[in-house]
């Protein structure tokens, strides 16, 4: 089977916040359909590395090329456009508006969204709950609209950051379900997580982060020969 095109590559990339130097040459790749998690201990640079891809530090050099296109000096609202959705930690639903108007919120930046029928069919629990309130949704549903709301926009390129942080193991459950069909439905997905026996079984590759470096990456095949250095980096 031929290999999947390139989506994405990261070259050298260095990012400040302020004075703060976080990022000291990145150097990745996700190619397109894949899963692809980032592990690290808290303050590694992972989410710097997310926020990069999207261009939201404050200052970024080095080269990130999105499906061929260099977008190093683009600006967020333009690097959205070449497909990319990002699901930040803190989730960012508006408790002023519905469910559905939070999942309908977001413009178009891609022709090929997901339908609302669809998101509802992947999010039963959306659909129950579409005239709530966005702060009534319990954690999970939460993050569900927040993953679900991406969707919509035509993204192709999913930058998740610690979905299943805090949340119940049956919402966690749910949640690896979903990666799963979201991969079954060719989108490509880069993950930052913490909770490991989450990830494991989920991402097709692995790349481990330490003071803003990548130190490994490995494909999924590698995973029980890596554990002894997996220990020793994050304590799992």
């Amino acid at each position: 089977m031929a290999e999947a095109s390139e989506f994405l590559r990261i070259s050298n990339l260095h990012a400040w916040y302020g004075e703060s130097h976080i990022l000291h040459g990145v150097d990745l790749t996700v190619h397109e359909g894949e899963v692809v998690t980032l592990l690290g201990r808290n303050g590694a640079g992972r989410t710097t590395t997310i926020k990069s891809i999207v261009g939201l530090v404050g200052k970024r050099t080095g080269s990130i090329t999105i499906n061929g296109q260099e977008s190093i000096d683009m600006a967020p609202h333009q690097i959205a456009r070449l497909g990319i959705g990002y699901c930040p930690e803190e989730r960012g639903i508006f408790a002023s508006l519905s469910c559905e108007e939070n999942l309908l919120l977001p413009p178009e930046v891609a022709s090929g969204g997901m339908p609302l029928e669809e998101i509802y069919e992947m999010f039963p629990n959306l659909l129950e709950r579409k005239n709530s309130p966005g702060t009534r949704l319990s954690g999970g549903e939460q993050q569900m609209l927040a993953v679900g709301r991406i969707l919509r926009t035509g993204a192709k390129l999913l930058l998740l950051d610690e979905i299943s942080e805090g949340l119940a193991p049956v919402i966690v459950q749910a949640l690896a379900r979903m990666i799963l069909a979201l991969k079954a439905k060719g989108f490509t997905i880069v993950m930052v997580e913490q909770h490991f026996r989450f990830a494991a079984p989920l991402a097709d590759r692995f790349y481990v982060m330490e003071h803003g470096q990548i130190i490994e990456g490995f494909a999924a095949a590698e995973l029980q020969a890596k554990m002894p250095m997996l220990h020793e980096y994050l304590g799992v």
